[in-house]
């Protein structure tokens, strides 16, 4: 079982996902999402792969896990191991172009 943690922007994207009933089917499968990361990342709904053109802020490999599947505009859960064992840190949940990942991903 890993410990979750998230980074402050991971926190501000989910808020937004659970104020807006809109998007409630998303929150509850980024929420799904998160959940079987904690017991087992290499589940294989969530279709766990390294991310490779990003790096956690301290040099770590990034993952992506898939929230939603065969669903436009699906949202992914980008996260990376640590900071200590059995500890997962998500740095992202997002739909958006990787571009703007890029530019605000490991905000604190």
């Amino acid at each position: 079982m890993f410990e979750i943690f998230l980074s402050d922007t991971a926190k501000e994207q989910l808020a937004k996902l659970k104020a807006d009933n809109g998007l409630r089917k998303r929150y509850n499968a980024v929420k799904k999402t998160i959940r079987l990361l904690s017991s087992d990342p290499r589940y294989k709904s969530l279709n766990t792969h390294e991310f490779t053109s990003l790096k956690g802020p301290a040099g770590e490999k990034i993952f992506v896990a898939y929230a939603q599947q065969s669903t436009p505009a699906a949202y992914r859960v980008f996260w990376h191991y640590g900071p200590l064992k059995s500890q997962i840190t998500i740095v992202a949940i997002t739909l958006t172009p990787i571009k703007t990942i890029e530019r605000g991903m490991f905000k604190s």
